[in-house]
């Protein structure tokens, strides 16, 4: 009786449609009842053909409201595959389908969005077809469906393999395998397994910082706060308006009362005190910028914090050297690594935000024992000069001298420095000793920008929680454990018989005696230095201030709107 009744509703389907059929050029018509489910995997096939072609035609897009993210990748699948469908067999769900929606579902583990799947898209289709017998026969709908899951199987590869980043220009992972055989090879080896998860998981990177972010993603995502907030603009032209959005905010997490109309300068300070205590922060009741920031850090933007950190692991190189060292500028911190365990870990200061600290790729190559500091021509320019034109005695009173290309030196008061404007065609230099800015051992390594690992004549910044306080260059706590562990490397692997030429007792004499050395390293350390705000530590993810605002800008670009 039913078989009978599906096919008189085909028939008169056929009839209504048929007309609008013919004459609409999209791809995805409006309904295709299917006689059996016997003719469903069939009328897919046709389907899935002249849909992509559309799909292609038209930026992905398949319909009004569903745009594929990689619609030629799958078509290169399904052309491969005869354009068979592999989501559903005759009005049943595989279960790699399954496996998808599940993964979906619970991809924010992996620092992703469930949105960028067509996750919602998914949702309302997958219950259309559980809950509506006609919609069951609708090949249009399991059309959409498997060709949806398919992007969505596709992007989720890309996602977890480079990321959502584009590839920064000192990344070492220019992996030219991610190509269109790559995608289709993944997913044919799911198909065949019957295995998703393991596919997926086996496109993660290795690195342990990567593994131990993710694990703490869990707990994140358990306790995370998922109300929107106001988001405060400071300072703001507007100070009325200001005001009515700082009152929302701190009503919105409890710390005004709900029913104040229009709270009073008093009222409002002392909620923000009381959000200032809760934050184990100085409770002033003062509005400042640092106010504002903190109000406008949600779970929600904590997310996309994590999701960017996530992503910048998978620029670096698949598998990182044994031996390294790593420098992480909004950590404000330099570690050495050797068989990924932390032989040690010293604290840093780096560049201002206005004198960033350059991410690079590097290695060690030489260690100068009271090095002398040659000026770097953007310093001279900034502020150097400037000073020179208002008083010729300002090298004097700095400790630095004025040389020529020859390396003779020469006399500031005889020089006409207002003629100068772009540079000078001197160098200026800090001589050795106590006092030079570089410390008494600084770390060279090749690089375009003119930066070190140094020592420095400013010890007592090293107690400041905020670090970014440089020139460029990148000031070392444990300057001497470093020289110690490079020394000690360097004889570990000299070939037997062969001497380094120095070691850990001959760098000790050199600074004992204040003697200017050049320290060839022999068996030279990789250097990466890398911008990470947030890390896992003790199975809870601790955040670092985005010193050079970096994530904002990543965050506006890659994340608006989620």
């Amino acid at each position: 009786m039913f078989q009978f009744k599906r096919y008189l509703v085909f028939a008169l389907l056929i009839f209504l449609f048929f007309g609008f059929s013919c004459k609409s050029k999209h791809a995805a018509a409006e309904q295709q009842i299917v006689a059996s489910p016997e003719e469903m995997d069939g009328k897919i096939t046709e389907n899935i053909r002249a849909v992509l072609q559309y799909a292609l035609d038209n930026n992905g897009k398949i319909n009004d409201s569903i745009k594929l993210s990689l619609p030629a990748i799958v078509d290169s699948f399904y052309h491969t595959n005869n354009y068979t469908n592999i989501w559903s067999k005759n009005e049943q769900w595989e279960p790699l389908a399954d496996s998808l929606y599940n993964f979906i579902e619970a991809c924010e583990a992996y620092g992703l969005f469930p949105a960028d799947y067509h996750y919602t898209d998914l949702i309302i289709l997958k219950k259309r077809l559980a809950e509506d017998s006609l919609a069951k026969t609708d090949a249009n709908i399991w059309t959409k469906a498997e060709l949806m899951l398919s992007d969505a199987f596709m992007q989720i590869s890309k996602h977890l393999k480079q990321g959502r980043l584009m590839p920064d220009s000192i990344s070492l992972s220019a992996d030219t395998s991610v190509t269109n055989v790559f995608f289709i090879k993944n997913l044919n080896a799911a198909i065949k397994n019957k295995s998703l998860t393991s596919i997926l998981n086996s496109l993660e990177p290795k690195h342990t910082g990567y593994i131990e972010l993710k694990k703490g993603i869990k707990k994140f995502i358990e306790n995370m706060d998922r109300k929107i907030y106001t988001y405060i603009i400071y300072p703001a032209k507007d100070s009325i308006a200001f005001i009515k959005n700082l009152q929302k905010r701190l009503q919105q997490s409890g710390y005004l009362d709900t029913v104040t109309k229009q709270a009073d300068s008093a009222q409002i300070a002392l909620a923000i005190k009381n959000f200032q205590k809760q934050k184990g922060i100085k409770t002033d009741g003062k509005i400042t910028s640092s106010l504002i920031r903190l109000l406008n850090i949600t779970d929600k933007e904590r997310f996309k914090n994590i999701a960017i950190n996530i992503d910048r692991y998978k620029q670096l190189p698949e598998q990182l050297p044994e031996k390294y060292i790593w420098v992480n500028l909004p950590g404000y911190y330099l570690r050495v690594i050797d068989k990924d365990t932390i032989v040690f870990e010293s604290k840093v200061i780096v560049g201002k935000p206005a004198t960033r600290t350059p991410l690079l790729n590097s290695e060690i190559t030489d260690m100068i024992t009271y090095p002398q500091w040659t000026i770097p021509n953007s310093i001279i320019k900034k502020e150097i000069l400037p000073s020179m034109k208002k008083d010729a005695g300002y090298l004097a009173r700095k400790g630095f001298h004025l040389v020529d290309l020859k390396g003779e030196t020469i006399d500031p008061y005889s020089v006409n420095w207002i003629k100068y404007t772009k540079g000078i065609p001197y160098k200026i230099v800090q001589g050795s000793g106590d006092d030079n800015a570089l410390g008494i051992l600084k770390f060279n390594f090749n690089n375009p920008y003119s930066v070190y690992l140094h020592d420095t004549n400013q010890r007592y910044l090293f107690k400041n929680e905020v670090r970014a306080l440089s020139h460029g260059c990148v000031r070392v706590q444990k300057w001497e454990q470093l020289a110690f562990y490079i020394a000690e490397n360097d004889s570990l692997l000299q070939k037997p018989g062969i001497s380094t030429g120095y070691n850990v007792d001959s760098i000790k004499t050199w600074l004992a005696n204040k003697e200017r050395k050049r320290i060839i390293v022999k068996n030279r350390i990789p250097l990466f230095i890398r911008y990470f705000t947030c890390e896992e530590k003790n199975e809870k993810i601790i955040f670092y201030n985005d010193i050079y605002g970096e994530d904002k800008k990543l965050k506006e670009k890659y994340f608006a709107g989620k």
